[in-house]
């Protein structure tokens, strides 16, 4: 048996050898040669999903990564961004409660693609480690990295938060582009990761349908009952601050919801949340439109933003109602 380490660490087979462009466009853009729907548990639909994670892989590598210098006023906006060390800690949880699941599943085509997105969250945290080094970003010592004690809702939680915190992310990211604030080749270095977290929630949403579907009807009211605990402890997750000390004893803050809260640190532009919420659609639009559409998306973060959006709107309305 794999030691979890293993599973994270190394990949099942060695990736091809391709031109960046063809791998770039490749990681874009797949479809299921499968005819007909791909309905969540079914063999065809199982194997869609493995074979579109595995066919869409990026060979990147962060060692060889040429990390651009920075003037020095954009060093300081990165450097005091407040996610370093949560951003860090997150991708070394989730690499290793990746594995764990992907240890755990007796289904050879989902614990094929499990364990290959165990490898690639291991891979985020060599990315963010190598940025970390080479911006001489300050960091509170990691703490241990612990194997799950219940490896399902630890699967479900990062999970769920990827799915919430990419959603933003995509839009984010974006809303840094237009304004111009950070240089080209930076934002071109994490453009991938960022294809690459789409990819990730991709098959999240699909195997969530693929086990909801294959469990025994039984086990079904137990297990929504955990998914709605989980968007409880995520929302609690997202209110506050995270604070972490140091070996000099200086206090680092982390802010758990930078992913929504963040646009007024990464950028001078005036940007209503509504407007926010719709790039973010538009951009979480503009990432899963060359995947295959019979695979499922996440619905739950864009829905959200959508009400939101609406909801701005509706007030708007009533407050030129009152003025008039």
């Amino acid at each position: 048996m794999k030691s979890l380490a293993e599973i994270y660490s190394h990949l099942p087979d060695a990736p091809s050898e391709k031109t960046l462009e063809r791998v770039d466009y490749e990681a874009r853009h797949w479809s299921s040669p499968i005819q007909g729907p791909l309905k969540p548990g079914t063999e065809e639909h199982k194997r869609a999903v493995a074979a579109m994670f595995r066919d869409t892989f990026n060979p990147y590598k962060p060692s060889v990564i040429d990390w651009p210098k920075l003037d020095p006023e954009t060093l300081h906006r990165i450097t005091s961004l407040p996610i370093w060390d949560i951003a860090v800690q997150t991708e070394g949880k989730a690499r290793l409660r990746m594995a764990a699941y992907a240890d755990m599943i007796t289904d050879p085509d989902m614990k094929d693609a499990l364990s290959r997105n165990a490898w690639e969250e291991n891979r985020h945290k060599e990315v963010l480690t190598k940025l970390v080094e080479a911006y001489n970003i300050p960091m509170a010592p990691e703490p241990p990295y612990v194997t799950p004690k219940d490896t399902e809702w630890a699967y479900l939680v990062t999970g769920f938060s990827e799915c919430v915190d990419s959603f933003f992310a995509f839009g984010l990211f974006a809303l840094a582009e237009r304004a111009g604030l950070f240089p080209k080749e930076l934002i071109e270095t994490f453009e991938p990761v960022m294809q690459e977290e789409c990819r990730h929630i991709l098959l999240f949403a699909n195997w969530l349908a693929w086990h909801r579907a294959t469990m025994p009807f039984w086990k079904r009211p137990w297990f929504e009952l955990r998914v709605i605990g989980v968007w409880l402890f995520l929302a609690y997750e997202r209110i506050g601050l995270a604070r972490s000390i140091d070996e000099n004893g200086e206090e680092h803050t982390q802010d758990n919801n930078f992913t929504v809260t963040g646009a007024k640190d990464i950028t001078a532009m005036d940007i209503s949340l509504p407007d926010l919420m719709q790039l973010c659609l538009d951009e979480d639009d503009r990432r899963f439109s060359g995947y295959d559409p019979r695979l499922l998306r996440p619905t739950t973060t864009p829905a959200i933003a959508r009400a939101i959006i609406k909801g701005a709107k509706l007030w708007n309305c009533v407050r030129s109602k009152i003025a008039a």
